[in-house]
């Protein structure tokens, strides 16, 4: 066993530095698809192609009992590299700035791990899923029906995360991510000159209202206890000192972590635009685009998954980052979990999404070993 890991640790780090060198954006995973291809071929899987660009396969059990599966994301993000590693992006622009390239080398490693069993007691499905930095291609592996194709009860992800320090496992129970939208809106006010302001309407002044009483909603309107997010973090309008802006537009992110609150921010924020339209007798329009929902932990998993890694296990408070793995959620019991990533002696404390963002590749073998000890307790192994 323990030479099995050795060997599986050095294959998946090769096979990271690949990945990373390939950097590639959601549904244009092409030479990401073909590098996994290759690898699963080596191990004697049938492959099978999904949602554009996606794979998925099968080690098939003895007992007929449901499958559990295991989800890699695959894409890569706009993002110009500067880390200076000799295996860095060769893409322009592009870069594994979130870890997607360490997840497909860890279900890589499980996979690498099942093809040298010959056995195993229930079926064992490995999804390689594209464009999960948007627009979201868990969505296109559900509704396509491969959960229910693969009779999959169960399903396990993982994110490399440098908010917890190497070594440790992040869990909760419930709620664990948040659910996501974006917001545009646009103010159609009344330009006129700045020395005659009553000949006209200022859509700077309704924006600063409407910014104000956008940020009341989550301290008046949510419940305390309840997580929420509400920011406008871009504002442009106006076209010189001395003219009151007859348009103004702004940007910004919501966020909570159950539909209930999230349709409430919506309605409050529709409340509060008809009252500024009636005030100031201006035009608010309002763009919501809904993204994932939340990531919900299924608690029972979750019991089985504190006992299966032990004190690798830590409780972690949820967090207002999204993550389309919801949509399998949203299907079957599932869990998501955070695989610590943070080394200060290393210099491995860059945000997700960071130019600078890397890994120790050590960590690779522990999200091999987690997933190995999640099939024992389900009875998979």
């Amino acid at each position: 066993m323990e030479a099995l890991l050795q060997e599986i640790h050095r294959s998946i780090i090769e096979i990271r530095r690949r990945l990373h060198q390939i950097p590639e954006t959601g549904f244009k995973e092409f030479k990401t698809s073909e590098v996994i291809k290759e690898k699963l071929r080596e191990y004697e899987y049938e492959i099978e192609e999904a949602a554009q660009t996606g794979i998925i396969v099968r080690k098939k059990g003895i007992s007929g009992r449901k499958a559990i599966a295991f989800r890699a994301d695959m894409d890569a993000l706009m993002v110009e590299e500067k880390t200076g590693v000799p295996y860095a992006s060769q893409h322009q622009g592009r870069m594994h700035a979130c870890g997607h390239d360490g997840h497909i080398a860890i279900l890589l490693g499980l996979a690498m791990y099942l093809s040298r069993l010959e056995t195993v007691e229930r079926d064992i499905v490995l999804i390689f899923q594209p464009a999960e930095e948007g627009p979201g291609g868990a969505k296109n592996i559900v509704e396509e029906g491969y959960l229910d194709k693969y009779n999959v009860e169960a399903i396990f992800g993982l994110h490399i995360y440098p908010g917890i320090e190497e070594g440790k496992i992040g869990i909760a129970s419930g709620p664990l991510m948040a659910q996501n939208g974006e917001i545009d809106i646009t103010i159609h006010a009344k330009s006129s000159h700045g020395a005659m302001p009553h000949k006209g309407v200022d859509g700077i002044i309704i924006a600063s209202h409407l910014v104000q009483a956008y940020q009341s909603v989550i301290s008046r309107s949510i419940d305390p206890i309840d997580g929420a997010v509400l920011t406008i973090g871009k504002i442009e309008g106006g076209e010189a000192r001395n003219v009151l802006a007859g348009k103004v537009r702004l940007e910004g992110t919501m966020r909570a972590f159950s539909p209930e609150i999230y349709n409430t921010l919506k309605r409050r924020m529709q409340e509060i635009n008809r009252g500024l339209e009636m005030s100031f007798n201006c035009e608010i329009e309002l763009e919501i685009r809904d993204f994932y929902p939340p990531v919900v932990n299924d608690p029972n998993l979750y019991s089985i998954v504190k006992d299966a890694l032990g004190d690798k296990a830590v409780d972690i408070r949820p967090m207002m980052l999204a993550e389309d793995f919801s949509y399998y959620q949203q299907a079957i019991p599932g869990f998501f979990m955070m695989l610590g990533a943070k080394n200060e002696a290393m210099g491995f404390i860059h945000p997700l999404h960071s130019c600078y963002f890397n890994f120790n590749e050590d960590i690779l073998i522990h999200g091999v070993e987690a997933f190995i000890k999640i099939c024992r307790a389900l009875g998979a192994l």
